[in-house]
């Protein structure tokens, strides 16, 4: 499995480079190995550092450690997603026992910071859904039944209120949760990295190239050197299917976002001062578009099929220029050059947005598809995943597991065929607010 990641992710770039880094160069053996070193790999570590303080824990990662989604993405720490509304009490209880992860998420994430007094620029403002479309205020409206049924506190809002908040009239129409968390993903990620256990060994830029199970153990192959271990934990989320773990349950999506420089006293006057917030699209395939603690604006607006992987800067440049597209719908007072980076990341989702928590053998594990979400549940997912693999069981572990869990997927080539087709009639849909 090889990765590279272009290096001009923001998030990424706000941090001081990390000079501890390890690469695997022997053969070695352990108690435990994590495969995959971002939000959820880190948590399981974590977790089993605690629990195990004499036992050998590995934590290798294809690339640095925290790089890859976890710090690629919008920064979004989520109390719940948008849906239409539900027409049956089966549906509405399965959006509480998702919302109910959520909400374990934002603890298990808030508890960490608390503890090691993390600096990620945290801010409990809440999150828009929001778009430019009046046609879409009854998709709100019902969204608008389901919260309220659920106990979560909420509003709509029109227009010109919509304006003073967002410092855009590009929109009409938004609801805002309370519960939704804005952070810096760079920054928590790198606390979950210097804060491991002292029993966990971290090998980074060591790509996994093939694993088997021999009677109770578990082989594993690295560009240089091997690993064998007892118990292993699968967690690379967006690269699960290429290690043909649950590959008919899961897909890579590569999305791609861009950040201008911070906003000058004059250009953050013209619109409006606004306070940090975030807006996430109504419709799928709309812009996800936040304002960062220190004036800076990211906006997502693609998620497509690429392959491979790593995108080249060629392609990079193509989708910055549709994003600076975006920024200037919102905000035509903004200069044209204002971006300052555009990077591109893989999420990976299930087709009914289920995540996969499993015990797929007796000694090994698996957590990941987080489907947009993967800061709170990937945490979350993480720590019990550990636990799960000690053989114990938490109430956590109870409501993970209520969730159905993810559905089949068809083959190849019929299945990127139906994901391209779908992208491209969701991007039709929601093109007003790309």
């Amino acid at each position: 499995m090889g990765v590279v990641n272009d290096n001009s992710c923001s998030w990424v770039n706000d941090l001081n480079p990390r000079t501890n880094i390890q690469i695997l160069s022997s053969d070695l053996s352990c108690e435990w190995l994590i495969v995959g070193a971002g939000y959820t790999g880190l948590s399981a570590a974590r977790k089993l550092g605690q629990l195990y303080p004499n036992q050998k824990i590995l934590l290798v990662d294809a690339q640095l450690a925290g790089e890859g989604a976890s710090s690629r993405n919008s920064g979004y720490l989520v109390d719940t997603t948008l849906n239409d509304g539900f027409t049956s009490n089966k549906e509405l209880e399965n959006y509480k026992k998702k919302a109910n992860i959520y909400k374990l998420g934002i603890d298990v994430v808030k508890k960490f910071i608390k503890e090691h007094q993390v600096d990620c620029d945290w801010n409990e403002c809440g999150k828009y859904f929001a778009s430019s479309n009046t046609e879409d205020k009854k998709i709100l409206e019902n969204f608008s039944d389901t919260l309220s049924k659920l106990g979560f506190e909420h509003n709509l809002i029109f227009n010109k209120d919509l304006t003073k908040r967002l410092g855009t009239n590009f929109y009409n129409v938004a609801l805002h949760t309370k519960g939704g968390i804005l952070l810096h993903p760079g920054k928590l990620v790198r606390a979950m990295i210097d804060t491991l256990p002292d029993n966990v060994i971290l090998y980074e830029n060591s790509s996994l190239l093939n694993w088997n199970k021999i009677d109770d153990k578990i082989n594993c192959s690295f560009k240089n050197g091997s690993i064998k271990t007892k118990k292993i934990i699968f967690a690379t989320n967006g690269f699960l299917k290429s290690l043909k773990i649950k590959g008919n349950y899961n897909f890579p999506i590569t999305l791609t976002a861009s950040m201008t420089r911070p906003l000058t006293d004059q250009e953050f006057k013209s619109i409006g001062e606004p306070k940090e917030w975030g807006v996430l699209p109504v419709r799928p395939m709309g812009a996800t578009i936040r304002m960062t603690k220190d004036r800076r604006i990211l906006i997502r607006n693609t998620a497509e099929v690429h392959n491979p992987f790593e995108m080249s800067q060629s392609d990079l440049k193509k989708r910055s220029t549709k994003q600076k597209i975006g920024i200037k719908k919102r905000f035509p007072q903004l200069p044209e050059n204002i971006i300052q980076s555009t990077w591109s990341g893989i999420v990976s989702r299930t087709r009914n947005s289920s995540q996969i928590f499993e015990k797929i053998d007796d000694n090994i594990f698996v957590a990941g598809c987080y489907n947009g979400s993967g800061i709170g549940v990937g945490t979350l997912f993480g720590e019990q995943i550990a636990i799960k693999a000690s053989n114990e069981y938490t109430k956590e572990i109870k409501t993970i597991e209520a969730r159905s869990k993810p559905t089949w997927l068809p083959p190849q080539p019929f299945l990127n065929f139906g994901i391209k087709t779908r992208l491209i009639y969701e991007r039709f849909r929601a093109r007003s607010d790309i």
